[in-house]
Parts: C-alpha cells; structure tokens; sequence
C-alpha cells in the first residue's frame, strides 16, 4: 500500500507541476493585456507595419538554415506554425535568478519572441540578458525542451504504471494485450538480450536504469519526429547528462579487476606510464562516444529532413516539389528506425561497459578485457 501511495504521490505532484506551469503561463500572458484604447491604437500601427513589412518581404529568400535551427535548438517558448504576428507559440514561465533582484518568474510572453524587453531583461538569442553589465543571472526557466522531457516522463508514468497495475489485477497467466503486447517484448529484450548478455549474474541490478535509458530516449526520438515537438534527444545537453549517469554507475560499481586493469595493467612496468594515461583516456571517451552519437544521428536526421523541404521554397518550381517530398520521405520512415536504432545502441552501449566494470574472471563465461566485451557485443 505504501508503494502504491508513493507512485500516486509522484504522479499527482507531477501533473500538479505541468498544471502550475500552464497556469503561470496562461495567468503571466493575460497579465500582459494593455487597455483597450492603446490597443485599439497600436492594432492600427500593427496593422500598418504588418502590411509594410509583407510587401517588403513577398520577394525575400526562404531562411532554411534559420527555420532548421530554430527546429533543433532549445527555446524559451512553444512555436507551432506562421511566422511574425501570425505565429502561433505557447509561452513558457521563465525563471531566473538575479544577483540583484533575486527571483523573477513571469512568461516568456513579455518578451515578445526577442522583440521587447522587461523588467530590464531581454531575450538574445534565446539568451536572456540584463541591461546592467554587473547583474549576475542564473537562468532555471522551463524551456521546450524541459517541457518535453516532463512530458515524456509524465506519458512513460502513465503507460508503466497501468502496465503495471494490470499485471498485478490479472497475473501473467495469459497473453498480454493492447500496450502490453508493444512493451513486454521490448522490456524482455533490454533484460535479457542485453543486461544479461553482457553484464552476467547480476545484470538484474542494472535493469531498471537500463530500462529507463532505453524509453525515455526511444519515446523522445519519436516524439522529435513530431514537426511541431521538441529535438530533446538532439540536444547535447540531454545526451551529455546521460552519459555522465552511466559513467557515474560504470566506474562507482567497478570492482578490483577493473580498477586493476587500468591501474595495474598486465604489461611491463616499463611501459606503464604510457599505458595507465591510455586506459584513464579511455575511461572518459567512453561517455564520450555515447554522447555525441545520440546527438549527431537525430540531429542530422532533423536537419535532412528541413533541408530537403525547404529545397520546395529555394527553388519554387513544380518539378522539385516531388522529388523533394520523396526524399524527405524516405529519410522520414528511415528517422524511425533510427529512432529504435539509437535507443538499442546507446543502452546496449551502457550495458557493455557495466559488463566490463563488473566483470569476474574467475565467472564462467566472464570476459576479462574491454576489447573481449566490444567483439562479443559485435
């Protein structure tokens, strides 16, 4: 019972975190309403300049490179579709620390997508800046990609723990049906096919964080395939935090034969002090490679993808249109695989170098080297 009260705790703080976070947002914007005859005015002055500003651009060139990046790169709001005043964005609360001010929390709103400033603040660059050159800040604003990655925790919660809530009302006395059908082989395939192949006996400890290794970077490489969701799983700030927790749990349960292999290697002492340097290296490329293989894979894909599209608007011609949209197609339906492809690699990746921290020579079928680990994982 205790357990259960604690997982609906954790769900229903949750939620009542991305309540809050709508709320502020909804509650900052309407705060931003001016009166009604100074809006009156300025929709006027809008509407004029808005009328300008489109004659001006009707003939000005597509910006792929911009529309591409703004898709990839993190912001402090939501843009869905339309550009200028016809963009449709849902503002984000911002919130930073002043070493003058203190805390500020208010909506990304106030900003006007860079076009204003306030309270002294202004957003450069999805950077936010303070007009005094001595005020320290310390940005904590829940931006797309925050928003997305509590999302997709929220949707994993949901998912596993009705998984969960079923096995435990029904048993596993028959087939599993509906969601349980997808997931269950996908669980037993991360438990068996590459905890235990490549960690051994105790490969049940580390299942947990394999499993969520693998979900949370599966869902969210589906979720990039969104055109209007976030890139998170292309963000190298997310890929650097997962490989910093795997190197973390690698080298904490690393036992005395590994340590031992990097620190006391089985070679003439001659040469350790090229060796010990080699292997300490190797201990940090590790992370390292998984890293920027998750980044570099979806982030390529995405920007494919945008390139081929916008190669419609660069050249504006009826025969490209086809040929544009196949290719952009083709490397779509191929973003899926790479979506499953990439959450395999970088958990079994994870799993191999476990293996190789926790690895006992004296186990049968244990391997005793890096380079042992890496063929059998091939």
């Amino acid at each position: 019972m205790t357990g259960k009260s604690n997982t609906r705790s954790k769900i229903s703080g949750i939620c009542l975190l991305i309540m809050s976070i709508f709320l502020l947002s909804s509650t900052s914007l309407n705060a931003n309403n001016q009166p009604q005859d100074e809006a009156h005015h300025e929709e006027v002055s809008t509407a004029t300049l808005s009328v300008t500003e489109d004659a001006h651009n009707a003939d000005k060139p597509v910006d792929i490179a911009a529309i591409a990046f703004e898709h990839i790169l993190d912001a402090h709001s939501w843009h869905f579709w339309g550009e200028g005043h016809d963009a449709v964005a849902m503002p984000l609360p911002i919130i930073i620390y002043s070493s003058t001010n203190g805390l500020k929390v208010f909506s990304s709103a106030k900003f006007e997508h860079g076009h204003a400033s306030y309270e002294n603040y202004s957003l450069v660059d999805e950077k936010i800046v303070s007009s005094d050159p001595n005020e320290s800040i310390y940005d904590f604003s829940i931006t797309k990609n925050v928003a997305q990655l509590l999302l997709s925790a929220i949707v994993l919660l949901l998912v596993f723990t009705s998984m969960a809530k079923a096995y435990k009302t029904q048993g596993v006395i028959s087939a599993p049906k509906g969601k349980q059908s997808f997931l269950e082989p996908l669980v037993v395939f991360v438990r068996d096919d590459l905890a235990k192949n490549n960690i051994g006996s105790t490969s049940d400890k580390y299942v947990p964080y394999l499993l969520t290794v693998f979900f949370m970077i599966l869902i969210n490489n589906v979720f990039g395939l969104i055109p209007i969701s976030a890139n998170l799983t292309g963000n190298i700030a997310f890929t650097l935090v997962l490989s910093v927790v795997t190197f973390i749990v690698t080298n904490i349960n690393g036992n005395k034969h590994y340590w031992s292999h990097i620190f006391l290697p089985h070679a003439p002492k001659a040469i350790w002090p090229i060796l010990i340097p080699i292997e300490v290296f190797g201990i940090l490329t590790k992370p390292f490679a998984l890293m920027i293989r998750l980044f570099a894979n979806i982030t390529a894909g995405h920007i494919i993808i945008i390139s081929l599209v916008g190669l419609i608007f660069i050249f504006k011609s009826i025969y490209i249109a086809p040929v544009a949209v196949a290719f952009s197609l083709f490397i779509d339906i191929l973003e899926v695989l790479v979506a499953f492809l990439q959450a395999y690699i970088f958990t079994m990746l994870t799993a191999l170098f476990i293996g190789s921290a926790v690895a006992d020579p004296n186990e049968d079928g244990a391997h005793t080297s890096d380079d042992d680990k890496v063929t059998a994982g091939h």
